[in-house]
């Protein structure tokens, strides 16, 4: 690829490693004087002060107004994240609308009003304990609106965290179904933005180091939540991936997984795992069809040498990769969620409008839009 102009943010700092955590309690003290500590379902704070506020399912608009009047009445001027991507992505709301005021509709995307932020969020620091979404150095929060049943990104560089502390340790006791749901979720998070019409040099890096990390990594993980070398590989690929969605976009599979997210409870990563090799497949022959020529045909075979490890693959082998992957990680179909075909037309129409598909290598048919949701069933 040419040097195209991009841009690259992300978190103010990045820790990473075992043991990291302990990084998170004296940097709290230098940031603010009272925590908001936002906590995912009986995730331990980590000895930390402050005040608690549980989150024990996808963030919501309420949970949102909710954590800032808290931390409004408990005059708390730091917020921290710790739990899953639904912890990181309630505190990283509640940290912008401390500091910005108003309501989350007044700046959600697609339901909202889509104010810009005005102003830099309250101090966030965010220690993920799933290794899977990278919301710890993204800059948007993905919340759900019942009322509205879609999901929409509060979204802003203001957002982005002050401090991210990756500590492989932490997702030591995941369950081996959060662990495959999770890790497929990370590896979705490399391969689109690798194949992104918004690749750039950068995120290249991250992407092609993300991949081969999780390939070798993610079944030995599933298999024993106590291989170290497993789990550090694991929270480096959701690292890298979240690094590289924030600057390259996504595509097809997270195009579906927000409005599916919307309607049914059903687990974001596993949703992702459902859609990835049957979104990878159409892209395929779409590209072959009508864009033979696009550098996207090129990257899909790079993600299959990544993925089986033999230098020789094609882009089919790559998706025979991922197939073979959610077999042996026992990813449920979106059947197993109440979804059917008679959710197609609403899901289709919804994806095709969703933000994370303008990043897609090529623009997908109704028909092939429906082609790969019908497969996730």
């Amino acid at each position: 690829m040419s040097a195209v102009p991009f841009e690259f943010a992300t978190a103010t700092r990045i820790v990473f490693g075992p043991g990291a955590v302990r990084e998170v309690a004296p940097a709290a003290k230098s940031m603010g004087r009272r925590a908001l500590l936002v906590v995912g379902q009986a995730v331990s704070p980590a000895g930390l002060d402050g005040v608690l506020l549980e989150v024990a399912g996808e963030p919501t608009l309420e949970l949102v107004r909710r954590g800032v009047a808290l931390a409004r009445a408990e005059h708390c001027d730091l917020v921290i994240g710790l739990g899953g991507g639904s912890a990181i992505d309630t505190g990283k709301a509640v940290a912008a609308l401390l500091a910005n005021g108003g309501d989350p509709l007044d700046y959600l995307e697609v339901i909202g009003a889509g104010r810009s932020l005005h102003a830099p969020s309250a101090p966030f620091i965010a220690v993920p304990t799933t290794a899977g979404t990278g919301a710890e150095v993204t800059r948007n929060a993905v919340l759900a609106s019942p009322e509205h049943r879609v999901k929409a990104s509060l979204r802003s560089p203001f957002m982005l965290p002050r401090l991210a502390v990756v500590d492989p340790e932490m997702t030591f006791d995941l369950p081996p179904a959060i662990t495959a749901s999770t890790g497929l979720d990370a590896l979705t998070q490399l391969i689109e933005p690798y194949v992104s019409v918004r690749a750039n040099p950068m995120t290249d890096l991250f992407c092609v180091e993300g991949m081969g990390r999780a390939a070798r990594a993610l079944g030995r993980a599933f298999a024993n939540g106590h291989d170290a070398e497993a789990r550090a590989d694991m929270s480096l690929a959701s690292l890298l991936g979240g690094l590289s969605l924030a600057n390259a976009g996504l595509g097809v599979v997270h195009g579906f997984a927000a409005p599916i997210g919307g309607m049914f409870d059903a687990p974001h990563g596993a949703v992702c795992a459902a859609l990835l090799p049957h979104g990878m497949d159409v892209n395929l022959r779409a590209l072959r069809a009508r864009a033979p020529e696009s550098e996207s045909l090129r990257r899909y075979r790079v993600v299959a040498r990544l993925l089986t490890g033999n230098g020789s693959a094609t882009a089919e082998d790559g998706v025979e990769w991922v197939i073979r992957t959610c077999r042996d990680l026992a990813i449920p179909p979106l059947r197993s969620y109440g979804i059917t075909e008679e959710h197609a037309p609403a899901l289709v129409a919804a994806a095709s409008q969703a933000s994370s598909m303008k990043g897609n290598p090529i623009a997908l048919t109704p028909a092939e839009l429906t082609e790969v949701f019908s497969r996730a069933l």
